[in-house]
């Protein structure tokens, strides 16, 4: 990436994996970018602070508005004076706060009004908040002009990169016969349902590949999160659902791929680091030099592909199922589970309980339009409140 002038980055989300990666990204590359605005959740408000004090940027916000004077505190032993804000309204200004790109990296739902408050002011957002894209897809498509949403998950932003390079053939849908997005299995590939039963939470938390939050990973290993990414994928390239296949992937070399009506079919490939795809997004369109290592072609290696088992992992059929319904429906699926990925966690549910109970709390919900804000809010606070009364008799 050449530019002769600094691209500001607002970072929401920061104290979190994606978060880190991406100040990691921006102290490797001085001159590249400047952090005009830190968010983040509140439960890391220490760590909130050192990045304050590092990055020097000119407002600091926090989500749970209780962690406000820890933070405050924080902040003044370190002779931080940004801006301080609180609350979700808090992280909202902080995503329209003066800047050339909004990274929001939020975890959860809680990024749906960051998404929007950025898009709204007119930023470039890279988004790796997939759940905001998801909950509140009509909103969010409404408001993105073109060119203004940048993927920044690996597979969506492989897909992006194929598109791309494609050329004017990868801008054109009937083009495409298909998006391939692969998924590394998680920590159970090859298992049988029945062999799921009896999965701890500490055994679904050490993914093989890729080092996430607890709720990420959890997704990853029953396939949720493979069936977000691919209403995800519908979202950004207008891609039918028929047109979009899971495809296992152990390696994780190749993040994704597009076959055309040609027969040809496009990869990207480089070694799983979450850097490459997000400094991808922060200096779009341009490439960030030195990023992420590439691919050691010296050395012999195998790369194999699998068919998903949908018995086994169900998540991705119940995704297309909510996808295509559309409304409501993709909002009531995404919180359904991360309540039941909570239950999970705390021993109050088994492996295969948490998509069972996110499939039953979908079977439950009449989907209705997600044209506003509260519509999609109300659809999730219900999906919360049914996937917790279901959790609690499980």
């Amino acid at each position: 990436m050449q530019s002769d002038t600094t691209r500001s980055v607002a970072l929401l989300g920061s104290t979190g994996s994606i978060g880190t990666q991406s100040l990691d990204v921006i102290a490797r590359t001085p001159g590249l970018f400047r952090v005009a605005a830190l968010a983040a959740g509140g439960g890391r408000v220490d760590l909130l602070a050192r990045q304050a004090a590092e990055f020097g940027p000119d407002v600091v916000a926090v989500a749970d508005a209780s962690a406000l004077p820890a933070l405050r505190e924080a902040l003044a032993a370190r002779g931080v004076t940004a801006k301080v804000l609180a609350g979700p309204e808090g992280v909202a200004e902080a995503a329209a706060w003066p800047s050339d790109v909004v990274l929001n990296g939020v975890t959860g739902a809680l990024g749906l009004t960051s998404t929007l408050a950025a898009l709204e002011a007119g930023r470039v957002l890279a988004l790796a908040n997939k759940e905001s894209l998801i909950v509140g897809g009509p909103l969010v498509k409404r408001l993105a002009k073109p060119g203004q949403l940048i993927p920044v998950d690996s597979e969506h932003s492989a897909l992006a990169q194929c598109l791309w390079a494609a050329g004017p053939s990868g801008a054109d849908a009937s083009a495409v016969r298909r998006l391939v997005v692969t998924a590394s299995g998680g920590p159970f590939r090859g298992r049988s349902r029945a062999e799921l039963a009896d999965v701890t939470p500490e055994q679904a938390l050490a993914h093989p590949t890729w080092s996430m939050g607890p709720v990420i990973t959890v997704n990853s290993a029953t396939l949720v999160n493979k069936g977000l990414e691919v209403i995800e994928a519908h979202l950004l390239f207008d891609i039918g659902f028929d047109r979009i296949d899971v495809v296992v992937h152990p390696q994780s070399i190749v993040h994704s791929m597009v076959e055309f009506v040609d027969g040809s079919t496009v990869a990207q490939a480089s070694p799983p680091d979450m850097r490459l795809p997000i400094a991808l997004a922060l200096g779009w369109p341009g490439r960030v030099r030195d990023a992420a290592p590439a691919v050691d072609w010296t050395r012999a290696g195998v790369w194999t592909f699998e068919p998903l088992d949908d018995e086994a992992f169900p998540a991705v059929e119940l995704a297309r199922h909510v996808g295509s319904e559309g409304g409501t429906a993709p909002a009531v699926y995404n919180a359904a589970n991360e309540v039941c990925v909570d239950a999970f966690l705390a021993g109050r549910l088994p492996f295969l309980g948490i998509v069972d109970t996110v499939a039953a709390v979908v079977s439950e919900h009449t989907v209705t339009g997600a044209d506003t804000v509260d519509e999609v809010l109300g659809a999730d606070e219900w999906a919360r409140i049914r996937a917790r009364e279901l959790t609690a008799t499980a």
